[in-house]
Parts: C-alpha cells; structure tokens; sequence
C-alpha cells in the first residue's frame, strides 16, 4: 500500500503502519488472524470515507468528478489477505469461458468468440 495517500478513517496513513511496525505488528496480526479463524471484526474498522475528487480544476457537473474510498487500513489489510488466499483457488472456481478481470485473458476474447459462433450459425 502506498505510504503517503490521504488517512483513512481510523486516521492512520499506511506510512504509520510501516514506520512503526515493530510496535503494531502484533496487534495488526492478530487482528487479521482473529478474522480470518473466528470471523470476528470490529464494527468500527468497517467505516468508509466516500469522497469525489475533481477531474478537472472547476467542475461543473458530476461526471467531472472521480469518486474515491478510503478505508481504514487495517480493514485494507484482512482484504488483501483474502484476495491473495482466493488468488490460488479462483483458478479451480472460474470457468474457461470467463475472461473479465482474469489474469492471462482479455476479454476482447469474447468478440472473438461471439464472432466465430456467428458465422457457425449462419
């Protein structure tokens, strides 16, 4: 995670988290084990900030804004052990044909595809 972004709700930049690692780690970490082996998560780690940044330097209109959340970095931390956990099954899970959002396929694939399932058919 990048260091210096904007605090998260908790108040905390992940810069604080590297910077003082030896006196969180053990917390964070069973923090992050107490989740992921009895499912308990503290409610207050579950609160995001919603904020629109400017595209452009005066917007007029809201499609000129990019919408952003921050999360605390804690709650950042448990997804990101449970993405890389599902990162080494999904490939059993997702089937052949899906092509969106998998590593090593494109979903221009499915024109493709869709392309050569016409011209069968015709």
């Amino acid at each position: 995670m990048a260091g210096s972004k904007s605090p998260k709700p908790d108040g905390m930049p992940s810069k604080f988290f590297q910077h003082y690692w030896n006196t969180v780690a053990d917390t964070l970490c069973n923090m992050v084990l107490s989740f992921l082996n009895v499912g308990r998560f503290l409610k207050k780690l579950n609160f995001t900030f919603i904020t629109l940044i400017p595209k452009v330097e005066k917007p007029i209109s809201m499609s000129q804004f990019r919408p952003i959340a921050l999360c605390n970095t804690a709650a950042k931390v448990i997804a990101k052990v449970l993405a890389l956990r599902l990162k080494k099954s999904l490939p059993n899970i997702i089937s052949d044909s899906q092509s969106a959002f998998v590593p090593n396929r494109l979903i221009t694939n499915n024109i493709l595809l869709a392309y050569e399932a016409h011209h069968l058919i015709k």
